[in-house]
């Protein structure tokens, strides 16, 4: 973890994050604006970069909280809330230490936007425990992850991984292709969402 801590500073330190500006997941757009859209709660945004999801998941009404482990992108999204008028909790933490960091607990929705999908399988581990003990008994978890291959620098995750996963204490409730993701007519990116077993 500490190594890829690093790399991700260096980015956020020459500007280089690709992965700030994309339209919100659609699998998340369907959890919030559906047909049967979530009814707000407490959110957390997992791996939230400068915090575009959980910028909008607090205009549509959710008491947002949104961690990284990098100091940058958390500094970045709380000026970009801010200019937006928007309240959200920000805080840099770890996703594989979240029951000792300064993070609330009984989360009702949990959002990944490519933060499972760059880790070791040490930390995958650890990731899905933490999810696991914040989440509260009737939790969504909404999950975008590239598959392996998809992007350099990222070692993607496969469906079958993600589903193995989370079998112990989440059922899966849909998954699929993430089409604002799509890079030059290919599909590099996958939805998931879970349900937390009671």
């Amino acid at each position: 973890m500490a190594s890829r801590q690093r790399l991700f500073r260096v980015f956020y330190r020459l500007g280089f994050t690709p992965w700030d500006g994309h339209p919100i997941a659609e699998g998340l757009l369907e959890l919030i604006e559906g047909a049967d859209p979530l009814t707000p709660g407490k959110a957390l945004d997992v791996g939230c970069g400068t915090g575009d999801n959980s910028i909008y998941l607090a205009q549509q009404g959710w008491q947002v909280t949104g961690v990284d482990f990098v100091g940058t992108a958390v500094v970045k999204a709380r000026a970009k809330a801010a200019r937006r008028g928007v309240d959200v909790r920000f805080l840099q933490a770890d996703a594989t230490r979240l029951s000792t960091e300064p993070v609330d607990h009984d989360y009702n929705l949990i959002v990944d936007s490519g933060c499972l999908h760059g880790m070791s399988a040490d930390d995958r581990d650890a990731y899905v425990r933490e999810i696991t003990a914040v989440a509260a008994p009737d939790a969504v978890l909404s999950i975008v992850a590239f598959v392996p291959g998809a992007s350099f620098g990222v070692p993607g995750i496969a469906e079958a991984e993600v589903k193995h996963r989370f079998s112990e204490h989440w059922s899966l409730l849909s998954s699929g292709s993430e089409p604002a993701m799509d890079h030059n007519g290919k599909d590099p990116a996958r939805h998931y969402v879970f349900a937390r077993r009671s």
